[in-house]
């Protein structure tokens, strides 16, 4: 089997489902596991692929992300007669029922099966340790200049809501809604989580934040985006990862 992989967490998932050697193709943005980006050939970019190339490829799938990728590019691996395999699942049932479907695309049910049960298991660990614990209200960062956050239809607040957390900002109606330091400050959350990616927040960060709010420096917090954002293989970490930080600011 010939397989491309345009979602960075989606390759680490190929490589768990124990189809690694059969990649031929990954984005400049796969860097996990560090054997896929040392030696396997890319393909361009989440959102500037090189599509005549991956069609000289002849994968048998390509695997896409609904975020991740664009439309017009599936549109056209489509056309070019390309099977595409396209996912975006938004909490971790939907992550489960995503690493089936594709395990059964390549072929390792039951690999896939083991993950899928592991994501399940400890979801539902997650959210009953959570139902006896104090919520926590927190806020999540994905970009500066303008600041970014996330509403309710995120993995990554789902993952951290699911943990006991309210995201102060899960109302508003753009799934990555700008916000204001104003803003920030009249939400009060208890939590600002500072993620790694997309934009790579620092400690620096966390001070000027917390000047511009007048919240306490405390409640600004470094966040590991690939354990927050990364569904797949990944998403069993993330979920005990999510509760860390939450249990942390009971």
């Amino acid at each position: 089997m010939r397989i491309v992989s345009l979602c960075p967490s989606l390759t680490e998932l190929v490589f768990d489902l124990g189809r690694g050697d059969d990649l031929v193709g990954i984005t400049e943005y796969c860097v996990h596991p560090r054997e896929a980006h040392a030696r396997i050939e890319q393909v361009g970019g989440t959102k500037t692929p090189k599509v005549r190339r991956i069609v000289g490829l002849a994968p048998d799938v390509v695997l896409l992300n609904e975020e991740e990728n664009r439309r017009e590019d599936a549109q056209a691996l489509r056309a070019a007669g390309l099977r595409c395999h396209t996912s975006m699942p938004r909490d971790c049932q939907e992550t489960a029922e995503m690493v089936r479907s594709i395990a059964a695309v390549l072929e390792r049910p039951l690999e896939g099966q083991r993950i899928a049960n592991e994501i399940e298991r400890r979801a539902w660990r997650v959210q009953a340790r959570a139902r006896s614990g104090r919520s926590v209200r927190f806020a999540y960062l994905i970009w500066r200049k303008p600041w970014m956050s996330v509403n309710r239809d995120t993995f990554a607040s789902d993952l951290l809501c699911q943990a006991g957390g309210i995201n102060v900002f899960a109302d508003l109606s753009e799934r990555y809604p700008e916000i204001s330091a104003e803003q920030l400050r009249e939400a009060q959350p208890e939590r600002v989580f500072l993620c790694s990616e997309p934009f790579p927040f620092q400690d620096r960060h966390g001070d000027e934040l917390s000047a511009l709010t007048g919240l306490p420096r405390a409640c600004f917090v470094l966040a590991d985006g690939e354990f927050l954002s990364w569904h797949g293989s990944r998403t069993p970490a993330g979920i005990d990862y999510a509760e860390a930080l939450i249990d942390a600011a009971r």
